[in-house]
């Protein structure tokens, strides 16, 4: 994480610098297939999992957490304390 208030040699913010301020508290969900997620992590999934899943991702896109519920995505962005966020 980038501490804000840190400044560079120049006392300037750098560009990248500026561009993960506030990232860890930020998420967006994302639904994905059974069958993308399959051809992502091959052999993870039961062969009975649901067709839709729900991937909780952080503001850089790692994956924080994946459900067959949204609602459960959501609540555990909220138990993380994270924003949701809409993209577009």
């Amino acid at each position: 994480m980038i501490d804000f208030f840190e400044r560079t040699s120049t006392g300037r913010i750098t560009e990248e610098e500026l561009r993960h301020i506030g990232e860890e508290n930020f998420a967006y969900i994302r639904e994905l297939s059974a069958k993308d997620f399959e051809m992502l992590y091959p052999g993870v999934l039961p062969e009975d999992m649901p067709y839709t899943l729900y991937a909780l991702l952080g503001a850089d896109g790692e994956p924080l957490m994946i459900s067959d519920d949204r609602s459960v995505a959501e609540a555990n962005a909220d138990e993380n304390d994270l924003e949701m966020v809409s993209l577009h």
